[in-house]
This record gives structure tokens, sequence and C-alpha cells, in this order.
């Protein structure tokens, strides 16, 4: 059915097309949700707030936000996954040294009794983006803010004995798997002198939080037909995802700054295998993909709802279809493929009426 850009009640009365497909949206949303279970009380519309590389860690009945702020890191807590709360500055950067300037995508992770951050930066304010190192934060006490020891640079190359080998890194995040603790991030091949330069999947293994103990392995490149095909080609953002005993990576590719950003995802291929050796990986995707509303959708985090029923994703998008960083943040309930893959769906458009997460 092809709709005109106006539709006639009656005589007189022009109502803009959009508004009916809006509500059709919406009351196919609200279908959709009854039949799946969630909730049907309050509801939110996204974006939930302005922003970007949206970060959120579940522990007991609380959910923790992290992001970049003025020069430094803050930190929230909330009960709620729709209203972060009131962001309280934990780290100020260092008037010069490594992690001087570009404070970008912080993560907090509470791992054996202390709090950490992971965050990337550089030496030098502005672009080109060329010194982007990863670092950590460690809490002296059990408290999510603060205060805070900075940890140092994490070793992101392929020569431990030369600590001065770090590779350029970004996006780093820790996971445990059988008992092994590894980092993830996205980074080069080689130091350069332009930040338009390919980035790539890596992991390393850990020997405590704040430590990594091997020597990087590279385990997924942009070389899909569907993470290729623009002015740079990225994999970045990784974030893992376990679902039973499958564990999943969902990362950001094709460019942060144009409406085509999306999620690809790597699957490991079976629940005791080597995450180590990329061919352990399967990769696919897009696994979330923008549309003729919302655009440029990346960098996510996930929760369950705040009785443990619902998953939801988190992620930000770009506010209009021009080349730039101005982006939102938005959330909206995932659900499972029968395989155990997750399914993301579509992201909702903005201002559209969904339940709130599941005991909120």
């Amino acid at each position: 059915m092809i709709v005109s850009n106006k539709v006639l009640l009656g005589k007189s009365s022009p109502i803009n097309a959009s508004k009916w497909i809006r509500a059709i949206a919406t009351a196919i949303l609200a279908f959709v949700f009854s039949c799946t279970g969630f909730s049907q009380g309050a509801t939110f519309t996204n974006p939930i707030r302005n922003g970007a590389d949206p970060w959120v860690f579940q522990k007991g009945e609380d959910y923790y936000y992290c992001a970049s702020s003025g020069g430094g890191i803050a930190v929230s807590r909330s009960s709620k996954l729709t209203d972060h709360g009131a962001l309280q500055k934990v780290w100020d950067a260092p008037d010069k040294g490594w992690n001087s300037a570009n404070i970008w995508a912080p993560e907090l992770h509470f791992i054996a009794g202390h709090w950490y951050i992971y965050y990337a930066a550089g030496k030098k304010s502005g672009g080109p983006f060329i010194h982007q190192r990863s670092g950590v934060l460690k809490s002296k006490g059990d408290d999510p803010f603060g205060p805070y020891e900075d940890m140092g640079m994490l070793y992101t190359g392929d020569d431990m004995s030369d600590p001065g080998s770090v590779k350029w890194a970004i996006d780093l995040t820790p996971f445990e798997h059988r008992g092994q603790l590894y980092a993830t991030w996205s980074g080069w091949e080689e130091n350069r002198d332009t930040d338009r330069t390919p980035q790539h999947l890596y992991m390393a293994k850990m020997s405590d939080p704040a430590t990594i103990s091997s020597n990087r392995v590279k385990i997924s490149s942009p070389e899909e037909s569907w993470e290729t095909g623009g002015v740079l080609d990225l994999n970045e953002g990784p974030q893992v995802l376990k679902h039973g005993d499958q564990t999943f990576i969902i990362y950001s590719t094709r460019e942060s700054w144009l409406k085509e950003y999306r999620l690809g995802q790597l699957k490991l291929k079976a629940a005791n295998a080597d995450p180590m050796i990329a061919g352990n990986w399967v990769k696919s995707g897009p696994v979330f993909l923008g549309n003729d509303t919302v655009h440029g959708v990346g960098h996510c985090s996930f929760a369950k709802s705040p009785d443990g029923s619902e998953d939801w994703i988190l992620y930000h998008s770009k506010k209009g279809t021009d080349p730039g960083w101005d982006r939102d943040i938005r959330l909206q309930p995932f659900h499972w493929h029968a395989d155990g893959s997750p399914d993301f769906g579509a992201p909702v458009p903005a201002d559209t009426p969904l339940p709130v997460p599941s005991g909120e």
C-alpha cells in the first residue's frame, strides 16, 4: 500500500501520514509486548538522554552508569534503567601525560571486591586522534564513587618484553571465560600518524583486572560487505554478551560518524573453545541496523530488567543523517533466536511509548 503525504478525513481535516504511521507502529508494539509478556503499566519513550557510548553495570538491585564528563569520568547509581540519576565526578584526568585528554567510552566493572573503570585517553586534546591508549582505574575500597587509584596504561601490543611497543587501543572491556580473565578492545595493527586507520578487534589474557598478561591476538577485521564500503573500515566497541553456555561479542562497525553505523556479532563456536583463537569465532551481521527514523545505531551495553525477566540493550544513535557525533542514548528490550543468539529486532522510533522494564 502506498500512502500519500496527506490523508483526508471528511472534507477538511488533513493529517500528516507520519502520524498515522507512528500510531500504527505504537499499536503493533503494544500488541507484541502483550503477546510476549512485557509489563503493560508505565511507559517511557526514546531517547532517554543526550550523549554517546552508554555504559550500565548491574549489581544487586542497582544499575551503575559511567560516562566521560568535563575532562574526567563520572558515575551514577539508579534503581532504574530508564533514568540514570545524577552523575558524580570520580576522577579528573591529569594535567599532562599519556591520559590527559580525549577521555573516551569509560566502563565501570565490579571484580573481586573492587570497582574498575576502563577508558581510552590520549596525550593531546583534539584530533588527529592518533595517541589513544587504554587505561584502568581501581577503587581503593568497594565504593563505586571512589576514591580511585590510576593503575596506568594497559599493554595492548605484540611484544610484552617492550612496554614501549603498546599499540593504539580504545573501547577495552574485560570478561571472564572458564575461569580466565580476558580483555578485548578495538585497535590498530600499527601506530600511525593519521586517525584514518582501519580498526580491528583484539584480545589478550589478564592476570588480574589491572594487568594484561599476554600479547594480543586479532579476532576480527572489517572484511564483510556490511562492514565495509565507506571511507574507513572499523570494528570497535566490543561488548561481551552471554546466554546459557554461549558467548557472543557484539561490536560496532562502519563509520561512527555516519548513519550507516551498525552492530555485528561474533559467536564463540563452543562453550569450551579458546577465545584467543580467531578461528573459534563465527561472524554474522548486521544484527542491529538503523532505519528511516533511527540512524547510526551502535556502541551498546546490556542489562536485565529489575526483576530479571527481560533483556535490554542500551545504545546510542545519531540525531540526524549528516556526518558528525551529535548523538543520543536509547533503550529497548530484545529477545533470543531459537539457536540462542540475540534477536535485537529493529530500532524503535523516537517518542514511541514502550513499557518500562519489568519491575521498574
